[in-house]
């Protein structure tokens, strides 16, 4: 049983996710740096969807244009 199918792309996808986050490191550090502002403890705030929906959206931008950047 030879040929693609989803865990063959998903397995492709995931060998380029270190180059890709490499390249969007800054968008990375940001969305971390949100993340770890709002579930510190003692911060008197919780985790929830959308908190950091601007610096996730950022991220993903650059994957998207990242990963264009990237197809052989």
């Amino acid at each position: 049983m030879s040929g693609t199918n989803a865990w063959t792309r998903s397995r492709e996808r995931m060998r380029r996710f270190p180059e890709l986050l490499a390249a969007c490191a800054g968008e990375a550090a940001e969305y971390g740096k949100c993340v770890c502002a709002t579930a510190a403890a003692g911060s008197g705030k919780e985790l929830r969807k959308d908190l950091c929906a601007k610096e996730f959206e950022a991220l993903k931008a650059c994957f998207r244009s990242a990963a264009k950047k990237t197809v052989t």
